[in-house]
This record gives structure tokens, C-alpha cells and sequence, in this order.
């Protein structure tokens, strides 16, 4: 029926098991072969096998898939009429399906499960079943009422599934559904046909496109970015560029999200970009790349979304892409979630994805090991394996950082701090005195790139840490004190530079991004226009000495509310931002109605 010769991994032993009557908890990688592992056996033991699914899209896809194969399948949802609804539970109560499809949240319904009772069941299966931990990334409060179907049913066998649990996740999934004397059946982490690459924030549309061409013609893909906005400007950008790509996110009407997937998944539109809203129900076996154009909040919602890629065996890569202001961002969404408890966890899981950002080591070990797997080789298939990492003493560098931290109150941010060990004397400097502390210009052997990446790093260690006031301040860290007074040294990786490209070849590219359809907000664009006037005028100088049309476009289609995000953008340099950003970044927010 299935049209498989073989099984694979553990999938004979879990089918044997569950035959039998066994309760097992089942932990194999996207694309690994769980399904079978309760469908075979919802055909060859007698009744009905139901099975827990959170999307409605992931449960129609299986439905439609098993029903080409003439399995007697059939869901239940809210997309179905009430006569269409009844239709299917007069089947199931025939004895017609071998399969029924629900949510939790129907399933735990007094009337399903008393429906459940008048039927005789072969097993349940509840998939995606980390949804249960209150500490996951895909937490569904319904899921923890599972529980009960022990009691309600005994003797009819349980599969929990899943492809995302660690340790304390498993044992939270067994604790919670009452799985007392299940067996645990883990598969393995590894993608081994996922090539796994990050890099630092350098002019991200820039580095888009790059990646995007590294693809063949037509490859489908999804693109993550953490906020609805950054998904529709990057949507519209790629199709300026030639890709032919949608938005997804949660605040699109319900229609075109639909409409969206469904166009993803049929291969009219090879490219989706999207938040973490879109991807737990996509069936899709050919998705080619993911590539994260901000970072998740934890290392198990990136294994989750880059597991979205090569699930049928082929090649396939997964990029991150990521910075200092992304730590200081997705920290404050953290503490923004009001329980303490919980946020500690989610710092925690946020640490280990930095970990593994910054490792010097095989991505693939360190992931492996989040996972429990702590003796993986290396995979010979990462950035880090086919590039090796320079690595370099970074203690005195680390203790300049930390010292001009300390020296300025814990109060100001990267970008400052960096102006102040390289010794550029802004206005800000000046005014606050720093150009008279002993770290002024100690750092000026690095450039400002180096420095970012030494911030960065130096946060991921825990060395500092980012305040969550709105301005990303750094402060020390617990294990500061000790690098500052020598009693610790500090290994640093060395960032690869960005491939050199030509002026011409690096404008064309911009002009595509910008002129070829770009949304340009036009109120926006003549605000600064007058800006650069007026700062022209001043200086006795050509508006376009100050900045570029091409620039002003850039900023009226990207709208950057910091410096961070105005200096990834095309004929901003070091200079001008020091100089000019301030009061360009004001125009946008004050036009965004932020100021």
C-alpha cells in the first residue's frame, strides 16, 4: 500500500510494539518515517485509529495523501459544513474509515468523546506531541488535557510523536499525556542532507539575494523574518528583484493566508516569506532552502523550521542570518511575556541558539548535542566544516569592551561604545565627556566591524547582557569581573569578510531592490529630501554629498527606526551615520508616528 521495501530506523520496532497493545513515544527527524509508524498499524488492528493533529492545513494534506493510497481516511475541522461533519462521524460509526483526523480541541468535546465511546478503537496517535511542554516553542494548552484518554480508554494503545523534544521535553510529554510504562523510541536528530550556515548581519538584502542565487532557477523555499512588517517589505523587495515570492504572517485575512500556502505548496510561487506563523502544517517534500533572515528564539524552534527543508532526502541548506540588535530584540519579547519563569527558560533556549551561532566548532555537533547526541562526528556538510573558523585571542580586546562598559555606566549601547574605543570623537562622545575616559581610542587597532562582531560574541558568552530598555545598553555579565582582572581569557571567532563585489555590481544589485518596484513611501521621501537640504544648505554643500537619491529611496522603502537598521543600507558609511543617521532616523519616526 505504501510502496516502501524496507523499514527504516526504528520504525518495525514501534509498529511490533504498538501491535501488541504497547503505549510509545516516538522521536524521529522531519522526514523520517513517523506516520507510518500509526498508520500501519491503524490498518491491521481492528477499528478506528484517531489520530491529533494542530493544523488544519497538515491534517487535509495527510488526508488527501493517504486517500490516493486507498486508505479509508477522513478528518474532522471546522472547514467542514455541520452535514459534512456529521457525514464523516456516521462513517466512522459504520466501521467505513480506518483513520479519522481531529484537533485537541475537538477531540476533548463532550460530544466527541462521546462519540469515542460508542466506537471500537484501534489506537490514538497524537502527533506533534512537544505541544504539550509549557516550555516549547509550539505550546497548545489543549494538548495537556490528553492526559485523560488514558483513563477514558484504557487499553487502547497511545502514540505520542514528535520530531523536536530534548531530554526534559520528553520527560514532560510522558508526565503529561500519563504515558506510565510507554516506551521511548528516539530516532536520531541528524539531517544529514541539510547544510547548516550563519553569518553575521552585513547588509542582509544584500546577503539575501546572494543566497537566493545560489539556489537553482525555481527552487522553492521559505523565508523567515521575526515581524510582519520585515515580511511584507522583504516579499516585496524579492519580487522587485526578479523572485517571485508572497508574504505570510498572522495579521494577513485568513483568505489570502490560505491562498498563499496553498500557492507555496502547488509550486505557483517557489518562495514564502514568512514568520513562525507558517510552516508547523506544511507537508511539502521539496523545500529546497530555509534561510532565516532573523533568528528564532530558541534552538529547538530553528531545528523545528529548518526541518522544513530536504524532507524528501535531497540536499538542501539552511541559513541564519543574525545580530547584536536581533539578542536585544527577541530578549525583550522574552521579558515581555510577564511570567519570570518561563522567561528564565526561553533566555536559556535563546542562549544555547548563540551558542551555537558563535561555535567555532561542526554546527552539527553542537546541535546534536542540545539534542542529547554528544558524540556526533563531524559532518563534514556545515559552514564551520568546509570553511574552518579562524579563531584568535580575544582577551584584550574583550577587557577594552568590558571596561569601557563599566566606565560609562552600563548605559549606553554597542554602536557608542565602539565610537568611544576607536576614538571617534561624535557629538554624543563630546557631550557625555567619554572622549576623556583612559578606554577613549584604546581599540582604534579594530574596525567597526570587528567590533560588532566582538559585542556579539561577548554577549552570546554571557560576558555582558542586553538591557531591555528599548536602546540595547549593555551591562556585565556575571563572569566579567574575572576576564577584566586576568584570571580568564576569552577565545573570539574571526568573521569571514563579505565577498568583495565591484561598486557597479553592488549598485545594480541595490537598484533592483529599489527602483525596479520597490514600495517607496513618497510622504516619506520628500521629508528627507527637506532634511538634506536643510543639511546642506548649512554646510554650504550639494544635497547629494549628504546622501544619495538611491539612499533616501532605500530609506523610504526599508523605513529604519535605529542606526542599526539605517547602517545596513546602501551609501551608509560609518561617517555619515555618525553624523547624519540621527537625524534621518528622527524623520522616519516622527513619520511613523514613534516619536
Amino acid at each position: 500500500m505504501f510502496g516502501f521495501a524496507t523499514f527504516r530506523g526504528h520504525q518495525a520496532a514501534v509498529i511490533d510494539h504498538v501491535l501488541r497493545g504497547g503505549d510509545a513515544l516516538v522521536v524521529m527527524p522531519t522526514g523520517g518515517g513517523k506516520s507510518l509508524c500509526y498508520q500501519l498499524p491503524a490498518l491491521l488492528r481492528p477499528g478506528l485509529a484517531v489520530v491529533v493533529s494542530p493544523l488544519i492545513a497538515l491534517m487535509e494534506d495527510q488526508v488527501r495523501a493517504l486517500r490516493q493510497l486507498g486508505v479509508r481516511a477522513a478528518f474532522i475541522n471546522s472547514s467542514l459544513e455541520p452535514r459534512e461533519q456529521q457525514r464523516v462521524a456516521a462513517a466512522a460509526e459504520a466501521g467505513a474509515l480506518d483513520l479519522l483526523y481531529v484537533a485537541p480541541e475537538r477531540l476533548l468535546t463532550d460530544g466527541f468523546l462521546a462519540l469515542l465511546d460508542r466506537l471500537r478503537l484501534a489506537l490514538f496517535a497524537i502527533d506533534e506531541a512537544h505541544c504539550v511542554s509549557q516550555w516549547g516553542h509550539d505550546f497548545r494548552p489543549e494538548y495537556m488535557q490528553l492526559g485523560q484518554l488514558a483513563a477514558r480508554f484504557p487499553g487502547v494503545p497511545r502514540l505520542a510523536l514528535t520530531a523536536t523534544a530534548d531530554a526534559p521535553t520528553r520527560r514532560e510529554i510522558l508526565d503529561k499525556l500519563a504515558f506510565d510504562g510507554a516506551r521511548s523510541f528516539v530516532g536520531g536528530f541528524d539531517r544529514p542532507n541539510i547544510h547548516y550556515a550563519m553569518h553575521p548581519k552585513d547588509e542582509p538584502a544584500r546577503q539575501l539575494l546572494a543566497e537566493l542565487g545560489r539556489q537553482p532557477q525555481g527552487a522553492s523555499g521559505i523565508v523567515y523574518c521575526l515581524s510582519r512588517r520585515r515580511t511584507e517589505q522583504t516579499a516585496e523587495r524579492l519580487c522587485a528583484a526578479g523572485y517571485a515570492a508572497l508574504p505570510y504572517h498572522a495579521g494577513l485575512p485568513a483568505e489570502v493566508r490560505t491562498d498563499h500556502q496553498r500557492r507555496f505548496v502547488a509550486d505557483e510561487v517557489p518562495i514564502i516569506v514568512a514568520t513562525v506563523a507558517f510552516g508547523m502544517g506544511i507537508d511539502k517534500p521539496d523545500v529546497r532552502f530555509v534561510i532565516h533572515l532573523d533568528p528564532p528564539k530558541s534552538l529547538e524552534a530553528y531545528y523545528q523550521e529548518t526541518g522544513r527543508a530536504g524532507r524528501d532526502g535531497l540536499p538542501a541548506r539552511a541559513v541564519l542570518f543574525y545580530g547584536l540588535g536581533d539578542v536585544a530584540l527577541l530578549r525583550r519579547l522574552i521579558d515581555d511575556g510577564g511570567d519570570a519563569e518561563r522567561a528564565r527558560v526561553e533566555h536559556r533556549k535563546l542562549d544555547a541558539l548563540l551558542g551555537l551561532c558563535e561555535t567555532t566548532r561542526c554546527r552539527r555537533q553542537v546541535l546534536l548535542a542540545a539534542f542529547g547526541e554528544i558524540d556526533a562526528p563531524p559532518c563534514g556538510n556545515c559552514d564551520t566544516c568546509l570553511e574552518p573558523v579562524d579563531a584568535w585571542d580575544g582577551t584584550e580586546a574583550a577587557q577594552m569592551a568590558l571596561s569601557a562598559v563599566y566606565r560609562t555606566g552600563q548605559r549606553f549601547g554597542a554602536a557608542h561604545l565602539t565610537d568611544i574605543l576607536r576614538g571617534v570623537a561624535t557629538e554624543k562622545v563630546a557631550r557625555f565627556g567619554h572622549d576623556r575616559l583612559p578606554t577613549f581610542g584604546v581599540g582604534a587597532g579594530l574596525d567597526a566591524r570587528a567590533w560588532r562582531s566582538v559585542w556579539r560574541q561577548l554577549v552570546a558568552a554571557g560576558l555582558l547582557a542586553v538591557d531591555i530598555d528599548g536602546h540595547g545598553s549593555l551591562r556585565l555579565g556575571a563572569e566579567a569581573t574575572a576576564v577584566l582582572r586576568g584570571q580568564q581569557t576569552v577565545t573570539l571567532r574571526r568573521d569571514a569578510l563579505p565577498a568583495v563585489r565591484g561598486r557597479r555590481e553592488r549598485g545594480a544589485s541595490l537598484a533592483a531592490l529599489v527602483d525596479a518596484g520597490a514600495v517607496v513611501d513618497e510622504a516619506l521621501f520628500q521629508a528627507l529630501r527637506a532634511e538634506r537640504t536643510a543639511l546642506a544648505r548649512a554646510q554650504a554643500v550639494p544635497p547629494y554629498v549628504i546622501f544619495s537619491d538611491r539612499t533616501l529611496l532605500a530609506i523610504a522603502a526599508s523605513q529604519p527606526r535605529d542606526l542599526a537598521m539605517l547602517s545596513e543600507l546602501h551609501g551608509v558609511g560609518e561617517v555619515k551615520l555618525a553624523r547624519y543617521g540621527p537625524v534621518f532616523v528622527g524623520c522616519v519616526r516622527r513619520h511613523l508616528g514613534l516619536d
